[in-house]
């Protein structure tokens, strides 16, 4: 696919919800929410939702870091018009100071997974046209964003029943999250993942896709694993592999 280059436009509509204030966490951050593009044409229709962390990253380049974003406006407009993947509604989360705390196994991570499910998903679901089941809500991050994606879809599989996980941190906190599917002994869950990795965290992702297969998933069918030789820990080789997360969350 082909993108373009230095755009200062967001390709589609969105729309901002600045300084949107948690109560669990006690403080602010802005909300960017991109619309597909039947959403105004259409005003019965309802949408899955995808939730992605580091929010400002993944399609502003005016306020992503280092100026290069996640391309997700252009990505998914363009896998939308090819009818490879259902329209979905993407809500950006910034991140804030505290980026690791939020997005790890700590007393903060609980309360941002609470600040998401508890108020932002609820506030999404009551002023926009959401379909708000488990089976229409997905999430997905890089980096530690891949690592609390993963405990959103793998601890709250009732409100989440996806999850993207690029490059995603799981060596963190001694392999917290890894060690956790290990010591899982009840029933498969019925919910999907995907993993990736460049030359950034092999070993972590490699150990968290093989704990999952003894668990009973199934590459292509609840589990998708990519390796993308060369790819470097940042936003522009995120982008470059996004249409492949996107396909098996959402592909028609």
């Amino acid at each position: 696919m082909q993108r373009r280059k230095n755009r200062i436009k967001i390709v589609g509509e969105v729309k901002y919800h600045k300084n949107f204030y948690s109560g669990y966490l006690d403080n602010k951050r802005d909300i960017i929410i991109w619309f597909p593009p039947s959403y105004k044409e259409n005003s019965r229709k309802r949408y899955p939702v995808l939730y992605m962390h580091d929010g400002q990253n993944i399609m502003d380049p005016k306020t992503s870091f280092a100026g290069v974003d996640w391309r997700v406006d252009e990505t998914v407009t363009s896998l939308i018009k090819e009818k490879t993947i259902k329209e979905i509604i993407v809500v950006g989360i910034y991140n804030t100071k505290d980026r690791m705390e939020e997005y790890s196994n700590s007393i903060k991570g609980n309360k941002y997974i609470q600040f998401i499910i508890d108020e932002l998903k609820p506030f999404i679901d009551a002023n926009y046209r959401t379909l708000s089941s488990r089976e229409n809500t997905a999430v997905m991050g890089s980096s530690m964003g891949g690592l609390i994606s993963f405990y959103l879809v793998w601890n709250f599989p009732d409100v989440f029943s996806k999850a993207g996980c690029l490059s995603s941190s799981f060596y963190f906190d001694d392999e917290h999250a890894i060690k956790m599917v290990k010591n899982y002994s009840g029933p498969k869950k019925n919910i999907k993942i995907y993993l990736d990795h460049g030359e950034d965290g092999i070993i972590g992702n490699q150990r968290m896709f093989c704990a999952l297969t003894k668990k009973g998933f199934m590459i292509g069918k609840d589990i998708d694993y990519y390796y993308a030789p060369g790819a470097v820990h940042n936003e522009e080789a995120w982008a470059e592999r996004l249409e492949r997360p996107l396909r098996f969350l959402f592909g028609k």
